[in-house]
């Protein structure tokens, strides 16, 4: 028997930035990772981007937390994890988005986001070539910005190993022991785990191993595809997302990369439900017909991969994060809905102060995201 005084289920983009703050506050850690290293699950599926643009005030503190740790890794830690800080774009070519964009800016605003509406000369500056006929302006918040999802974790997992941390790499959880309602021990298919608290951050396996505890939650992963070009000259900055949608897709979005690619993905419609993450040949002539129909001057641009990975989901576009009723002692950080990325490192860091310190300076954000809240509507910029 392994003990410890946290154990994470999820080496992944919120597993691993936990396990570090939470050894630099003094507690014993383990994480259990079925993958052969850490951040092979969805986290290397990321396509990078941060933001704290969102439309849920609970999420916009988290990511702005993220946004200042990842901001300051280079000064902080000496690690170049490819951060750039170009802002995030949303674009309106209607009325129904722009009302809709602007009503938004007063939550936001509210919530400690820098972010104002813009014109559209000044969306041209910011992404020159961008097709103007029917544009009305967009939402801008220079603040946010894009990293390497790999270079990232790989820098979070190197301080986690100097901080203490124990990783236990392919191992598969098997089941909990209880008594009443706590977790007294973790078994996997190779050893056996005590802790005064488990978490689960295991991504799209979230909803298998909170089953394990007799816990339901509502996390179903469903795919989507991202590629990448060739690295040409930098001719823009932003990320820039367009959320109109269509009878093929929803929103898509792309960015030019700290080392000059432009790195794009697409919502398909309808959602493609399940965890099979081979390359299909539809992703790449939709994606690309949206991408050029908003910005013609990528047309000659060569795609040099594609991938595909999986979005945990929960029925409202927003996380869970809080303790399961079934067993009191095992922490859900699940249904990040492909942006565990952007929510990890924020999150670990705030968690670490709950679990360490019992602060409550975040429990606005257990009760916005509780795992049994209704799960209504869903989140606007999800």
């Amino acid at each position: 028997m392994k003990n410890y005084d946290v154990v994470i289920v999820g080496a992944g983009s919120v597993g691993v930035p936990l396990a570090y703050y939470c050894a630099g506050r003094g507690l014993k850690v383990g994480v259990i990772e079925r993958e052969s290293s850490w951040g092979r699950g969805q986290n290397r599926a990321a396509i990078g981007g941060l933001r704290a643009t969102h439309s849920d005030p609970a999420k916009i503190k988290i990511c702005l937390e993220s946004i200042e740790i990842v901001s300051n890794f280079k000064k902080e830690h000496g690690v170049d994890i490819e951060w750039r800080q170009g802002g995030y774009l949303y674009v309106a070519y209607d009325e129904e988005r722009e009302t809709a964009f602007r009503e938004l800016l007063k939550v936001q605003r509210a919530a400690g986001l820098d972010i104002d509406w813009i014109s559209p000369s000044r969306v041209a500056e910011l992404a020159p070539g961008i097709v103007m006929d029917g544009l009305r302006g967009g939402t801008f918040s220079p603040g946010d910005g894009y990293a390497s999802s790999l270079e990232t974790n790989t820098a979070f997992h190197r301080l986690a190993l100097d901080a203490g941390v124990e990783f236990f790499f392919g191992e598969s959880v098997k089941g909990f022991d209880m008594k009443g309602r706590r977790i007294v021990s973790l078994q996997t298919d190779k050893d056996s785990y005590s802790a005064g608290l488990f978490v689960n951050a295991a991504g799209a396996q979230a909803a298998d191993i909170a089953g394990l505890a007799g816990a339901e939650i509502p996390v179903h992963p469903d795919c989507h595809e991202a590629g990448v070009t060739e690295p040409v000259a930098r001719f823009m900055e932003p990320m820039l997302v367009d959320i109109r949608s269509d009878s093929e897709s929803g929103n898509y979005y792309f960015y030019q990369s700290g080392t000059g690619q432009i790195v794009f993905c697409v919502t398909p419609k309808p959602q493609l439900w399940g965890r099979d993450i081979d390359n299909t040949s539809t992703f790449l002539p939709l994606c690309v017909r949206r991408m050029l129909e908003l910005y013609p001057r990528l047309r000659n641009l060569k795609v040099r991969r594609t991938w595909r990975g999986m979005y945990p989901m929960t029925p409202d576009g927003l996380p869970i994060v809080g303790y399961a009723r079934e067993a009191e002692n095992l922490l859900l950080a699940v249904g990040m809905c492909g942006q565990g990325f952007m929510i990890g490192p924020g999150l670990g860091r705030i968690l670490s102060k709950v679990i360490a310190d019992g602060t409550k300076e975040y429990e606005f954000i257990f009760e916005e995201l509780k795992p049994y809240r209704k799960f209504e509507g869903m989140e606007m910029l999800k």
